[in-house]
């Protein structure tokens, strides 16, 4: 069993980067109601890079033993898109609402999981899947954003969702794969499929913009760190309940900064997207099938 100092200080990890995160939504909101998304994501990509260089080059030696560089291209090309479709619907949707529709990824990697990795779902995990999709239902009602929603922000806030679910389980195929060699795919990844949709529409970079960009790519590197030190020291069960405070933290951010007043219908949606996560989340972790249903790579 763990001490008290490692959760506590896990959870404080955990707590920080979804603050971290949090600045990272206002900073793409407000950029992005100017700024082309493929231009941030570049540019964000571009300055993780740049702070995960002197961690490549002292572990330069994993990439000797990489193992499957192929499934490692095809996990980032899902992430870029998926983080692509979130900058978008960050741009047009209140922050609390695709942090709400965001709480969905799990549950669709646990299907997709069922259907290409042949993992066994209990019936407590479809049902969690079913209650959490009414929340987000719910969240996207009119009253839930104190107008009607739309339309090309909630698909660009799904489309987030399913390709980020993708990655999730590209990354579960590749857990024997060094951190290292997964963390520069994935930079580097954003970097070069992002670098041609931002030159050809590429925005002037002012001296007012400087700081929210280098804020935009400094922040989110610095909770990707946060995360990992916080799932390093904390057991993911203890940790995974910690999550649904983001959505509190999204709502504050979008009342403050952007005056978006939560409605009934997105109050009520939160609440039940968390109670389908919970009811996911106290089932144990499903279990493999016989080697028999595996799919081939």
């Amino acid at each position: 069993m763990r001490s008290p100092a490692p959760a506590t200080a896990a959870a404080a990890w955990l707590l920080l980067d979804m603050t971290l995160v949090t600045g990272v939504t206002v900073l793409v909101k407000l950029e992005g109601q100017s700024r082309p998304v493929a231009q941030m994501v570049f540019l964000r990509a571009l300055i993780g890079l740049a702070l995960i260089t002197p961690l490549v080059w002292r572990h330069r030696r994993d990439f000797a033993r990489m193992r499957a560089p192929w499934r490692n291209a095809g996990r980032v090309s899902c992430n870029a898109v998926a983080l692509g479709m979130n900058f978008t619907a960050l741009t047009l949707l209140p922050l609390p609402v695709v942090t709400g529709i965001s709480f969905t990824r799990p549950l669709v990697a646990m299907g997709l999981a069922a259907l290409l990795l042949c993992e066994t779902v209990r019936r407590q995990h479809w049902i969690g899947a079913a209650v959490a999709l009414a929340g987000v239902l719910l969240m996207i009602a009119p009253d839930g954003a104190g107008g009607e929603l739309p339309l090309a922000g909630v698909a660009a806030a799904l489309a987030s969702v399913l390709f980020g679910a993708m990655a999730t389980i590209q990354t579960r195929a590749l857990r024997d794969e060094s951190f290292v060699v997964m963390m520069l795919f994935y930079t580097l990844g954003l970097a070069l499929l992002s670098a041609p949709l931002a030159a050809l529409d590429w925005a002037p970079v002012g001296h007012a913009d400087v700081l929210p960009l280098l804020g935009i790519g400094i922040l989110a590197q610095a909770g990707q760190f946060c995360f990992l030190r916080a799932y390093g020291l904390g057991e993911a069960s203890r940790l995974a309940p910690l999550g649904y405070l983001s959505i509190l933290l999204a709502t504050a951010a979008g009342w403050l900064v952007f005056g978006d007043r939560p409605g009934p219908s997105l109050a009520l949606g939160g609440v039940v997207v968390i109670l389908g996560m919970l009811i996911v989340q106290r089932t144990d972790r499903p279990t493999a099938r016989p080697p028999i249903c595996r799919q081939g790579d």
